[in-house]
């Protein structure tokens, strides 16, 4: 491991105590193989008058929850040295009260609260402390031989801590090492099953001491390591079927829809297909603070998918009735994530968001697993008892709570929008991602990859007019989602503008090709899918013309009118599978790019109206937009429409020709 620091850099964040705090900080944070998502902690002791004007230290701490790596100095919280001592000296202090009693402490009221561990930095008497969950310190810990591993390598330069709890009782244990140890003579300090502590009265000089450290204990085990290879099998592949059948089940448990990532690069894979996998992997994560994000273990699927899942929900309900007390309330038993031998490795989660996190800590703990391995023999995490203790904590537990988002009715859902690089499809791909949905934008202009960034959606550039590159997009989606939930097929084109007798033949075959053929084959290939989903709604973007057509539109009409029936029969087939087929008929949406300025200019000049006249053309007097359609699809693929299905929505302002 290399320092990151750098004289220039170091330069630009200023001279004053915290801004170098920040700046080493930083260092720390941008380094996944010392911290992850929020993890480790770091603090600087500063001297400042408070509101009185009476001088006093502070514990400048990061505050609870923050990104070392993008850390600020506002997301630092100063808290009163002396008090934080007074705190060390108790013989008892719940969570609450060293949480209230630390925020009572603090220079800003209106502060984040204070890292869990800052009576463990009040207690380290340097100016200057790191706290990183290093890999390779953990690949020395947890181990049958941690302990050796650490005297061998470091001897009596480092102080050793037992595994305690953190916070309070942590901060105990370390004064009590600390008032027994020369620090002149440490250069740190290891916790036992949870990371490391470098510290100095000098910010450069307490990061590179972490660096050093680690750097000696990565140099250590890749020694062990050598040329040792761990036995593997032969790689299978997964079938986008029994993806979607294990997310199905995996949100059935969880209480509500979750995405499910496949993780098939060559790490992720030849961990799926060691032979020891099961025992391997199932004795606990990296390091405690993991469990509130991964649980305690992986589920393993075998050949029965819902028996697999089920196995894993008795253990996990057996694992809280051993250990918890009377005043808890079990968690949803659903896994985090999942291995299937001989094919990969599986992440659950609400949102793009959460899977990210449990991928990058899942990726973490196969490659330390491995190494701790090969390079000590066996890998051994906390008991389960100590790791419950971190899982039902009511200080993470409230930390996780104050993240959740609640009231987005399509979280966790995952939905296809066709034909959504502008206008109506883009307006219902916005609102079903507004309304929690990860949505997958296709459209055959290339401008839907930017589109679909723009509402943190993801665009796939495809012709939907080929069935062969249909199915294909549909089980790459499957793949990397875990199912479909919602199918807005919206994808179409205006071919207007010639009577029956005077038609190239052409325009009829283009607009059933696009108007309707194209929905049919995507409904072919995506309704597997869509039996396996969560409430799982179709919506078609129909016309005004199937109800009241108009003369030289005949191709466009018909195709229409066919894709109308087609609703109905689907609604007819699907509904015994749970899955509702609706169709939406907008008219008069006139903020697209087919209707340019002059086109609009033109069709009002020939009904004799006001711009504004035309396009409120309607009964209600009201101009419909492509938004409107967008949130009527949004509300039609959710619980409001859902006990209904096969029918035909309007949203025209009111059509006297269709009424």
């Amino acid at each position: 491991m290399k320092s990151l620091w750098n004289d220039k850099d170091a330069k630009k964040y200023g001279k004053s105590l915290l801004a170098k705090r920040v700046y080493t900080s930083r260092l720390l944070g941008a380094n996944p193989n010392l911290v992850l998502h929020g993890g480790g902690n770091t603090s600087v002791k500063i001297k400042k008058k408070d509101f009185y004007g009476i001088s006093k230290e502070y514990l400048y701490v990061k505050g609870s929850g923050c990104d070392l790596a993008t850390i600020n100095e506002a997301d630092f919280s100063a808290c009163d040295m002396q008090d934080l001592l007074s705190l060390s000296l108790m013989e008892d202090l719940s969570d609450t009260n060293m949480v209230s009693q630390s925020r009572a402490s603090m220079l800003d009221p209106n502060s984040l609260t204070p890292s869990i561990e800052a009576i463990v930095h009040a207690v380290i008497p340097s100016k200057y402390v790191d706290h990183t969950h290093a890999d390779s310190i953990l690949s020395l810990t947890n181990c049958p031989n941690g302990r050796k591993n650490i005297s061998d390598l470091f001897g009596d330069s480092v102080i050793v801590v037992p595994y305690v709890m953190p916070g309070f009782d942590l901060a105990k244990e370390v004064k009590k090492q600390i008032q027994k140890s020369k620090l002149n003579k440490v250069e740190g300090m290891i916790l036992m099953n949870h990371g490391i502590f470098t510290f100095d009265d000098d910010h450069r000089s307490s990061y590179e001491k972490m660096i050093r450290l680690v750097s000696r204990a990565e140099r250590f085990i890749k020694k062990k390591i050598a040329k040792k290879k761990l036995p593997v099998s032969k790689l299978q592949g997964i079938s986008p079927n029994d993806l979607s059948q294990l997310r199905k089940v995996v949100s059935e448990w969880r209480g509500h829809p979750v995405l499910a990532s496949l993780d098939n690069d060559i790490k992720s894979t030849e961990f799926a297909c060691l032979k020891n996998i099961k025992s391997i992997s199932t004795r606990g994560p990296l390091t405690p603070d993991h469990v509130i994000r991964t649980k305690r273990t992986p589920a393993i699927i075998g050949s029965n998918i819902v028996d697999s899942i089920d196995k894993y929900v008795d253990d996990y309900t057996k694992y809280f009735n051993r250990h918890a007390s009377s005043n808890l309330t079990m968690l949803d038993p659903a896994p985090r994530w999942a291995i299937l031998p001989n094919k990969g490795v599986v992440y659950f989660g609400k949102n793009d968001k959460e899977i990210s996190i449990i991928r990058d800590i899942v990726r973490h703990t196969i490659k330390t697993i491995k190494q701790t391995v090969l390079a000590f023999g066996s890998w051994k995490a906390l008991s389960a008892s100590k790791l419950f203790d971190i899982e039902y904590w009511e200080l993470e537990q409230a930390k996780l709570k104050s993240k959740d988002t609640h009231g987005l009715p399509h979280e966790g859902k995952v939905a296809i929008v066709t034909g959504s690089a502008a206008g109506i499809g883009f307006a219902c791909a916005e609102s079903l991602s507004n309304d929690g949905a990860t949505v997958i934008g296709l459209d055959l202009n290339p401008d839907i990859i930017s589109q679909m960034n723009k509402i943190k959606g993801n665009g796939v550039i495809v012709n939907l007019t080929n069935e062969a590159k249909i199915k294909s997009v549909i089980d790459d989606i499957v793949r990397s989602y875990g199912g479909i939930d919602i199918l807005v097929s919206n994808a179409g084109i205006f071919t207007a503008g010639a009577y029956i007798d005077k038609m190239d033949q052409s325009n009829w075959e283009k607009s059933m090709a696009v108007n309707l053929t194209s929905h049919q084959m995507l409904l072919k290939h995506s309704i597997p899918f869509l039996k396996e989903g969560l409430n799982s709604s179709i919506v078609l973007v129909g016309s005004r013309n199937v109800m009241a057509p108009g003369a030289g539109a005949s191709s466009y009409s018909c195709a229409k009118a066919g894709l109308t029936q087609l609703c109905r029969v689907a609604a007819l087939e699907l509904a015994p599978h749970g899955v509702r087929c609706n169709i939406i008929h907008p008219d008069a949406v006139f903020d697209t790019k087919l209707w340019t300025p002059e086109a609009l200019s033109r069709s009002a000049e020939r009904y004799g109206l006001t711009i504004d006249e035309y396009k409120t053309r309607n009964l209600m007097k009201t101009e419909i937009k492509s938004a409107d359609v967008g949130n009527m699809v949004s509300v039609m693929s959710g619980n409001v429409f859902g006990k209904t299905t096969g029918s035909q929505i309007s949203l025209d302002g009111g059509n006297d020709r269709v009424i």
